[in-house]
């Protein structure tokens, strides 16, 4: 009986995931049509899949163009559309001398479809701790959508207001998922002085279907980059990610993480592509964090 449960969970995740999958072709097809119709059928130069994605590039460069050149925090979101493939490696140490690696972190690939969208598509993160039985497995899958409200590059005004709207999907493992639905919109802001630029976003998540002490309740996270551009390539910073969980099984609860960190980019390797490292340690400055430490490496591949 319980083997039927879990298989047929199993198919209920697979299922959302493959519609929100279609969904998600749907709007790529959408966002390709709206971005040529421009374009006359009888004029000999129709609608054509190389002809979408060779636009595509130039509307990314012409939309990447338009705002600030600031690298993408370690741990924030940037304001910023981004067009990248991205993956990251974290490690968390929790109460108990217990250790949680995820490689992958929920990132993936990020693009830039249409003027002022994007959309990251996350690849699920493979996750293990280090407990007795030893526990791993699949974390639910993540989307983003960025639309653009305003933006000025450094030669005009340099800053950047962006609204973002997440979703996780709970068809992780069963030791690794949520089992449920959330919805994380966010508001997200940069401004830049020369060299010195802050980047900051304000997101509430908000778990379908729950209720009482011991759910995930509606947690607000605010999130603040300091960064200052040395040199050609290199970029430190300093984070403050600040977490308050209104309800839920942390009721009350506000954990504050200090996080120093450094980005390396863009480097040139072929054509227009273009690496981007950068590495940093979340350092708990409140009492009774969820974790202690949080080492973070992202590797970040621009097209």
């Amino acid at each position: 009986m319980i083997e039927r449960h879990r298989i047929r969970k199993y198919h209920v995740k697979s299922a959302s995931a493959v519609l929100l999958y279609a969904a998600f072709a749907m709007t790529l097809a959408l966002s390709a049509r709206a971005a040529t119709n421009d374009v006359s059928p009888g004029d000999g130069t129709g609608w054509s899949l190389s002809r979408f994605f060779d636009d595509w590039l130039a509307r990314a460069d012409a939309t990447r163009a338009e705002q600030p050149h600031w690298f993408p925090p370690v741990f924030t979101v940037s304001p910023n559309l981004q067009q990248v493939m991205r993956y990251d490696i974290t490690q968390e140490s929790l109460p108990g001398g217990r250790t949680l690696t995820s490689f992958g972190s929920g990132k993936g690939l990020e693009f830039i479809p249409a003027e002022h969208v994007q959309f990251i598509v996350g690849l699920p993160a493979w996750q293990s701790l280090n407990t007795t039985p030893h526990k791993e497995g699949w974390a639910d899958q993540t989307f983003l959508m960025k639309y653009r409200f305003a933006a000025r590059n450094e030669s005009n005004g340099n800053y950047v207001v962006t609204g973002f709207l997440g979703l996780t999907v709970p068809n992780g493992s069963d030791n690794e998922t949520t089992h449920h639905f959330v919805l994380t919109p966010t508001a997200a802001f940069g401004k830049g002085w020369g060299n010195f630029d802050t980047q900051n976003t304000l997101s509430v998540s908000v778990p379908d279907n729950e209720q009482g002490r011991n759910s995930l309740g509606t947690p607000v996270a605010l999130n603040s980059t300091a960064q200052y551009h040395l040199g050609k390539i290199l970029w430190p910073e300093m984070e403050v990610n600040y977490t308050w969980w209104p309800n839920g099984a942390h009721e009350g609860l506000n954990q504050v993480f200090i996080m120093p960190g450094l980005g390396l980019g863009q480097i040139e390797l072929a054509g227009r592509v273009r690496l981007m490292i950068g590495a940093g340690c979340q350092i708990a400055a409140s009492e009774h964090p969820l974790y202690h430490r949080n080492f973070i490496l992202t590797t970040r591949v621009r097209f």
